[in-house]
């Protein structure tokens, strides 16, 4: 009687190893930079050739798709006159006032009902009821709270930002292993020390991917702010356009927006780059 064989099921490394070679489709695996600027210039280029070809085409009147080169010549305009200076600073300024405001209340609170099911259960109820209600609903009580300066649009940032954030970082702290908490008081750590050399250095790389998530909702609420009472900014200069019918100010406007909504996401990810170096060996962004 033959000998009886016993299949061992192979690593997965090696079962990879054995399926037809491919580079698009790897899971979770570093591609090839030539490839990565490849895929990154198709999804930039493609919607360009395709309004191009819109515009072109006739596909649409000037006035709903204004032309690549009237955008430009908008942008031009725009920045040789200083408009464009003015409207980005003040667009920045208010974010990063509500935005920074927002992260110094909601960092610590986050990390502390995470940590403590007591202050979890005193701070979550309110928050997980509030983050519900959509920021820009609270516009019509800010502006008759704080009038139409710069405070309300300030605090639309701050309210928007706040509750999401305190949820992002306390979720975050949930995921530091009980083992390391275990090994700290083994070794004769406090509850303070615990909280400070463990789980506050453990959660940092998440809480900077949290903050680098809501800063995109911070910019979106500076422009909504912008569209309702406001005398400077980028979402008032695209309203200003649209009550004129300058569609190419409008995609201008946009264009910027998208810009510098890249920008702070890039600085993001480089400050956890810098900060957090193990992440980067040990993750896939």
């Amino acid at each position: 009687m033959a000998p009886t064989t016993i299949e061992r099921s192979e690593p997965v490394s090696m079962r990879s190893s054995n399926l037809p070679p491919t580079v698009f489709w790897r899971i979770r695996e570093a591609l090839p930079r030539p490839l990565v600027w490849t895929l990154a210039s198709i999804s930039i280029l493609a919607p360009l050739v395709l309004w191009l070809l819109a515009t072109r085409l006739g596909l649409a009147p000037p006035l709903f798709l204004p032309t690549p080169a009237a955008v430009l010549e908008a942008l031009g305009r725009l920045w040789a006159d200083g408009t464009l200076q003015q409207d980005i600073a003040a667009s920045l300024l208010r974010v990063m006032a509500g935005f920074l405001l927002a992260l110094v209340i909601s960092v610590p609170l986050g990390i502390l009902m995470g940590t403590f099911p007591s202050i979890q259960w005193l701070t979550e109820p309110f928050i997980g009821l509030v983050r519900y209600m959509p920021a820009a609903a609270f516009i019509p009580l800010l502006i008759l709270w704080l009038g139409l300066g710069e405070l309300p649009k300030i605090a639309l940032i701050f309210i928007g930002t706040l509750f999401f954030n305190t949820l992002m970082v306390a979720d975050a702290v949930k995921f530091v292993p009980n083992d390391w908490i275990a090994a700290a008081y083994t070794l004769g750590s406090r509850r303070l020390q615990v909280l400070f050399t463990v789980i506050s250095p453990a959660v940092l790389p998440s809480v900077i991917d949290a903050a680098r998530v809501n800063l995109a909702a911070s910019w979106n609420l500076v422009i909504i702010s912008e569209l309702v009472a406001a005398t400077s900014g980028l979402g008032f200069r695209i309203l200003k356009a649209q009550r004129f019918l300058r569609t190419e100010e409008i995609f201008a406007g946009l264009i910027v927006i998208g810009l510098i909504g890249v920008a702070l996401d890039l600085s993001f990810r480089l400050l956890r780059h810098w900060i957090c170096p193990w992440v980067e060996g040990s993750q896939t962004r």
